[in-house]
């Protein structure tokens, strides 16, 4: 079996019933300039139980397509957002 990739990022929504949205930072170099610039990835993520809350570092891992756009399930909430 293929390994599957694995991301960790932070829930940027919660709005859908069992899907998160999650953002997924990272640097690149620019060719020309050689300044490394910050892009953002957002993957929808299914959340099985409906835990997840905006601002919660999650761990995602890729799976098979389960609707139009949803390809990662959330495997594990690693830190809770702290709660105003």
């Amino acid at each position: 079996m293929k390994d599957r990739k694995e991301y960790i990022g932070r829930v940027s929504s919660n709005k859908m019933m069992k899907t998160v949205v999650v953002a997924i930072d990272r640097t690149v170099k620019h060719p020309r300039y050689k300044k490394y610039l910050k892009r953002t990835s957002h993957l929808k993520a299914h959340d099985e139980t409906n835990t997840c809350n905006v601002g919660d570092l999650v761990k995602v891992i890729e799976t098979r397509p389960l609707s139009a756009q949803k390809r990662w399930v959330v495997l594990d909430v690693l830190r809770r957002a702290k709660e105003l």
